[in-house]
């Protein structure tokens, strides 16, 4: 597949992340062409100064990697990755209140797309579909959809599993053209980027980034 760094978050979220981690990751990116990547929040300061003005799409994470914080806590954390220069939020909704069949999900939701939005910044939920059935990932879909999300997102990457082809099928068969598909979680493989791409997915959050563009290339 031509130009598949195009579809790549390359990603470092591992606790143990330190600054020489953020280092590589925006060296990589800039090597590569990747799209975006993606840091922890308390590096997001330090990756935009190592980007520069380079075009590559800074992206952080917000009510990581459970979803069970106070929305309060959610849109201020928000804020703040913005204020310091984060492009993109991939915030992880309130699994917890979705799953007691609350409204609260679609409430939290639209106040988040109205901050990003305000500001001009994009906002991807991650609805960690390990934890859904089929049913309630088209239940999740169509609530993002409605609360104005930008993209919806498979998995933070510490769910038991990680992005299916079928899961993104039944995404992007679910939402509007309007909003984008992010898979995440356990993508290692060029082969297995590639078959999540043509499942529908806009995005590839991976820490195998390098890995995959290098196989391409023999593609």
């Amino acid at each position: 597949m031509k130009n598949i760094q195009r579809f790549i978050e390359q990603t470092v979220l591992k606790p143990q992340t330190v600054d020489s981690d953020i280092e590589k990751l925006v060296a990589d990116a800039k090597k590569y062409g990747f799209i975006g990547i993606c840091v922890p929040p308390f590096w997001v300061k330090k990756a935009k100064r190592e980007i520069g003005d380079a075009p590559i799409q800074l992206v952080t994470v917000v009510g990581f990697p459970l979803g069970y914080q106070m929305t309060e806590t959610k849109v201020f954390e928000t804020e703040l990755a913005i204020k310091n220069g984060a492009d993109e939020i991939d915030v992880v909704w309130s699994i917890t209140a979705f799953k007691a069949g609350m409204n609260w999900p679609k409430i939290e939701l639209a106040k988040l797309a109205q901050v990003c939005h305000e500001h001009e910044r994009i906002l991807k939920v991650i609805i960690e579909t390990a934890y859904l059935s089929d049913e309630e990932i088209i239940q999740a879909c169509k609530i993002c959809a409605e609360a104005g999300v930008d993209y919806v997102k498979t998995s933070t990457g510490f769910a038991p599993e990680g992005a299916k082809e079928h899961h993104i099928s039944l995404m992007r068969a679910n939402l509007p053209s309007s909003v984008g598909i992010k898979a995440s979680g356990g993508i290692k493989a060029y082969e297995q980027a590639v078959q999540l791409i043509k499942a529908g997915a806009d995005r590839i959050g991976t820490s195998s980034g390098v890995d995959i563009v290098e196989a391409s290339k023999g593609d």
